[in-house]
Order: C-alpha cells, then sequence, then structure tokens
C-alpha cells in the first residue's frame, strides 16, 4: 500500500499510537476513490439495532440482506463500512479484504428508555473479522455518561494494544440538555473534544446548528465573538476543538433528508476543514442506482469537483 504524503501529514498527529493503529487508519485513509486526499466517506449501518428493522429498510427492500451494504460501499469506492457484529460477520467472508470494516462495539435501541448503550461485540470480534477499528457510542450528558467513559477508555486500551484503530460517535443526548441543545454549536464542539480527549483516532459529530445551549459557554461565544452564522464556521470551530485539526473529524449525516439539502450540507462541511462524512440512511434507504449517483455527488465535492 502506497501512503501519499497528505495521509503520512494526518499519520503524524497521532504521535502516541503504535504501527499497528497507525496502519489500520491508513488502510482507512488510502481506500477508494478519496484514498489518499485525507477525505473520507464512510457508510455505518447500525440503524437496524437504534431504530429497528423496519424503519430502516422498509425504504429499500435490498438493504435488509447484509451483503447489500457491503456491496455498495465497495461499488461507491468508499472509504469504509462500519456495522454492529451481525452485519458484519454475515459478509465478512465473501468480503474479506474488499474494504475496511469499523466493529461498532455498543448499541442501543428504540425499545429503551434510558440514554445508555449496551457493549454487544469485543476487540477479539474485531480482530477475527479482520477490521481495522472498533466504533463507540458516548452520550455526553446523558445520566450514564461516565460508566461510558469508562467503557470506552477500557476498550481502547485493548484495541490499541493490538493495533485496532477507534473510532467514537459522540453524541450528546439526555440529562439536562434540551432536544435543540444536542446539536447546539458550543455543545456539539464539547463532544468533539470529549472524544479527542479520550483517544478518539477518528471522531464522528453531528452539523451543529448556531444555538448555544450552555449559559457560561454563551458568555464566552458571544465575548471572544466565535463565528457561528454558517455551517463551514461551526464544523471548522468543531475541527478547532478536535485539537486544533490533529483528529480526523467526520459528520454525520442524520435524518434522510433531500439531496439538494444535503449536497449543500457536505459542502459546508468540506469547506468547513473536516474530513469528510459518515452517511447511513441517505444512502442506503434510497434505490441502489440513486444511492450510487448520490454517493458519486458526494465525492466528487470532496475531491472538490462539484
Amino acid at each position: 500500500m502506497k501512503i501519499t504524503q497528505r495521509v503520512k501529514r494526518i499519520l503524524a498527529n497521532y504521535e502516541g499510537e503504535n504501527p499497528g493503529v497507525k496502519t489500520n487508519l491508513a488502510r482507512i485513509l488510502m481506500e477508494g476513490r478519496l484514498g489518499g486526499t485525507g477525505r473520507l466517506v464512510i457508510l455505518p449501518v447500525d440503524q437496524g439495532f437504534e431504530h429497528g428493522p423496519a424503519r430502516s429498510f422498509a425504504p429499500n427492500v435490498p438493504a435488509y440482506d447484509p451483503h447489500y451494504h457491503y456491496q455498495l460501499a465497495i461499488d461507491a469506492g468508499l472509504s469504509a463500512y462500519a456495522a454492529p457484529l451481525g452485519m458484519l460477520e454475515a459478509g465478512a467472508d465473501t468480503f474479506a479484504g474488499a474494504i475496511p470494516t469499523i466493529l461498532k462495539v455498543n448499541s442501543s435501541n428504540s425499545l429503551a428508555t434510558e440514554k445508555d448503550q449496551a457493549v454487544t461485540a469485543t476487540v477479539d470480534d474485531a480482530l477475527r473479522l479482520g477490521c481495522a477499528a472498533i466504533g463507540f457510542t458516548i452520550y455526553p450528558g446523558s445520566e450514564y455518561q461516565f460508566e461510558m467513559m469508562e467503557e470506552l477508555r477500557e476498550l481502547t486500551l485493548e484495541a490499541k494494544s493490538k493495533g485496532v484503530a477507534v473510532v467514537v460517535w459522540s453524541y450528546p443526548r439526555g440529562g439536562m440538555l434540551t432536544k435543540a441543545g444536542e446539536t447546539a454549536l458550543d455543545v456539539c464542539a464539547y463532544a468533539a473534544h470529549h472524544a479527542a480527549l479520550l483517544g478518539a483516532n477518528i471522531i464522528k459529530v453531528k452539523p451543529p446548528t448556531a444555538e448555544l445551549e450552555q449559559d457560561e459557554a454563551k458568555k464566552v461565544y458571544e465575548k471572544y465573538d466565535i463565528a457561528r452564522s454558517t455551517l463551514t464556521e461551526r464544523v471548522a470551530h468543531v475541527v478547532q476543538a478536535s485539537f486544533n485539526g490533529r483528529r480526523i473529524v467526520v459528520f454525520s449525516g442524520g435524518n434522510a433528508k433531500g439531496t439538494e439539502d444535503l449536497m449543500e450540507e457536505i459542502r459546508e462541511i468540506r469547506d468547513g476543514g473536516a474530513n469528510g462524512s459518515i452517511i447511513g440512511r441517505n444512502t442506503f434507504q434510497r434505490p441502489r442506482e440513486e444511492a450510487l449517483a448520490l454517493l458519486d455527488q458526494i465525492i466528487k465535492i470532496y475531491q472538490g469537483k462539484a
């Protein structure tokens, strides 16, 4: 695998990591149509756990099949495919070595009433399946946030000791947070910083709004006139909060939305200096050819061609 100078510069930011972790980060960064550019587009399919099968896959019936998602990610030229244990196991042999995979090792579900997640897989599962990384969700703000952070600490220590990279979904929710506060700029930036402090190699957060949730934070944002009127400015601030750009930051696609709205969001994410996007429902809930066309547009945006 030839590694570009751009990727070497990114890897140099991970000074405390061993060669195994850096190799797996390089696998992801060098894969697909964006390989070598420092940009990423990842397909995550953990929505079956989070929302249930019908809510996730009924809009596009072939997506009930785990092989569908492997093939979509490969054919679209994506950087990696992320999913829970059963989804990856269902295609691990057929697609061995075809695309870097990320094993999501904790999950929630829509039947739960508390803001927490269960650990559903292990680092050894990731090694057995040839994964480049594990993925773990934390809920900053939740009554269970500290337990989740401690679980992440233990899994991170084990993963990195075995050369496996760590991706952290940092999604504020629960506790005293309002619904609008979950995507408020101050809270999103704080969540990204949480993930960086906890040792995340790749940080996944939601696109932030211009809302400010915390009274004490609002005073600081206003005193120092931190720009937040555009998504580009807000993304730049989240990247700044992620060790001033020394960590890979990708943004989720969120709820299904219209193509033009999604494309404009991607452009602003790119212009804000993020490394890329992790897009699930906005792709696999569309018919395959439509999804491939959409992903082609997204990749071209990150390539600076659209």
